[in-house]
């Protein structure tokens, strides 16, 4: 017996995303329904933030939710606590539909039922799995890292939360073994890090501060296991187990690698296997210059293809002493047609030298030879410079470079210099 889920995360509705997510949502559930899914399970970051009961971006969270509870039942995991502050998600317990909608805050287990029914453990696992399980459920929200730390101390936090996780989906391979044994479809479900993982502008996640590995998501024996909270799609898979984060719904910042969708899962008692449905998702460019922004090369991009539904970033560095050449409102008058226009620039600061010893100089003589030395400088030239900044006015100064100016350009008695004018 196999199972057919839809499986999408990090949402991220809110006001200023709305226009993205929604219409990468939407287009999600719609796909799944029309792809007939048997369930459809969301690991976590529905919301951006805490939103307002009252606002656009929750209604149609709201709406869509709806739809899909409509065609099969729905199962929601708690995500980070600054994304779904705890309380945002039970609001969706009473929504309605023709199937319920479950809300995944605490560990459990949870079994859909052939009677399209949700059934949660009274505590963190079953001992007897439900009558007509077709699907068991391993519950792993968001673990509140603070309650730890106030348990074990801020400095054993992340490795107490790294043990305590690993015991704790070891606990779940038992019932887990028993419910394949039986012919039952078992998934995994959590929000958090594994050690390795790539966001997504592709930078590792290495450190001892992520929830899990992929050895202890294997420990718990599922035939999948969905995982939320990274932006970027990636999988591992282990004999008859497969591990995989769908990624973000759509694309929500500039820079963003790989393709945006969510996963379709068939999930039997003895494997798993999904396919990614991209969405359509907005496409972001990046325009880089290694030094000042070449006008010449952005007008002929503009000219050259139409920058109808473009998401483009320009991005530039320049010395301290430049950065008023570049004109901005050039580049955004440029860019008039793009949907989104974002400019990043970079300024190399001037780097200045400390001269070592220099507050210790008794005179001003005495500091500037130390400065000299520092850069390596010839002292006298700046010494005689110095005097007559001390000894002259500002205007007798300009007097004498002009009066010198003009002596060296006025034309010598000599024969030589009268054929040099001449010639």
């Amino acid at each position: 017996m196999s199972i057919l889920i839809a499986h999408a995360s990090d949402l991220h509705y809110a006001s200023n995303t709305l226009e993205e997510v929604d219409r990468c949502f939407s287009f999600a559930v719609n796909s799944a329904i029309e792809r007939k899914a048997a369930a459809m399970i969301i690991t976590g970051d529905a919301t951006d933030h805490a939103l307002e009961a009252h606002c656009p971006a929750y209604d149609a969270l709201a709406a869509n939710i709806r739809r899909m509870a409509d065609h099969c039942p729905v199962l929601l995991l708690q995500g980070t606590y600054s994304h779904e502050p705890p309380g945002t998600l039970d609001v969706f317990r009473y929504l309605g539909g023709r199937y319920p909608i479950h809300v995944a805050d605490r560990i459990e287990q949870v079994a859909l039922t052939t009677d399209g029914e949700w059934v949660a453990s009274y505590n963190t696992r079953f001992d007897v799995l439900p009558d007509n399980t077709m699907l068991l459920c391993t519950c792993v929200p968001t673990v509140n890292k603070a309650v730890v730390a106030s348990s074990v101390g801020a400095e054993n936090a992340s490795g107490a939360v790294g043990e305590e996780l690993s015991k704790l989906l070891a606990g779940f391979g038992p019932i887990n073994r028993r419910a394949r044994a039986a012919g039952i479809p078992t998934v995994g479900l959590s929000h958090g890090t594994v050690y390795g993982c790539l966001t997504e502008h592709g930078v590792p996640m290495a450190g001892f501060d992520h929830e899990f590995t992929t050895g202890v998501l294997f420990s718990a024996d599922a035939s999948a296991f969905m995982l939320g909270h990274i932006h970027k799609h990636q999988t591992w898979s282990r004999s008859d187990h497969v591990i995989a984060y769908p990624g973000s719904i759509g694309c929500l910042h500039y820079g963003e690698q790989g393709e945006k969708g969510f996963l379709m899962w068939e999930v039997g008692a003895d494997g798993a296997q999904f396919t990614l449905v991209p969405t359509p998702a907005r496409r972001t460019e990046d325009v880089e210059f290694p030094g000042l922004p070449d006008m010449a090369v952005l007008r002929a991009m503009v000219e050259s293809q139409s920058m109808e539904g473009r998401w483009i970033r320009v991005r530039w560095q320049c010395p301290e002493e430049d950065r008023h050449q570049v004109c901005r409102a050039e580049i955004a008058s440029l860019f008039a047609g793009a949907a989104g226009l974002k400019m990043e620039g970079r300024t190399i600061p001037v780097l200045r030298t400390r001269a070592s010893g220099i507050a210790r100089a008794p005179t001003l003589e005495a500091q500037v030879a130390v400065w000299a030395q520092t850069v390596e400088a010839a002292v006298g030239p700046l010494i005689d410079t110095l005097h007559q900044l001390q000894n002259n006015s500002a205007e007798s100064i300009v007097v004498n470079i002009l009066d010198a100016a003009a002596d060296h350009a006025r034309p010598t008695a000599s024969g030589d210099g009268n054929r040099e004018i001449a010639a």
